[in-house]
């Protein structure tokens, strides 16, 4: 269910995004039109940027939690 919603999500934004070259700033749309030009090596550096950026604030939410529980009662 989450990868359908994932999809559902990227197509809108790809959709909704302007498209011009060289001036759009959403992600998904970038890496879609690295793999338009068939530059997989540079969509797959965005991808996993995207990837580490997401994994790096998932971590940092999951330690200010534990902390505030810790010192919050």
């Amino acid at each position: 269910m989450g990868f359908s919603r994932a999809i559902g999500e990227y197509g809108s934004v790809v959709i909704i995004a302007s498209s011009i070259p060289f001036k759009d700033l959403v992600a998904p749309v970038l890496i879609f039109q690295k793999l338009e030009q068939y530059d997989y090596t540079g969509a797959t550096i965005i991808g996993t940027v995207l990837l580490l950026g997401a994994l790096f604030l998932s971590l940092l939410i999951n330690l200010l939690q534990q902390w505030g529980r810790r010192y919050a009662g």
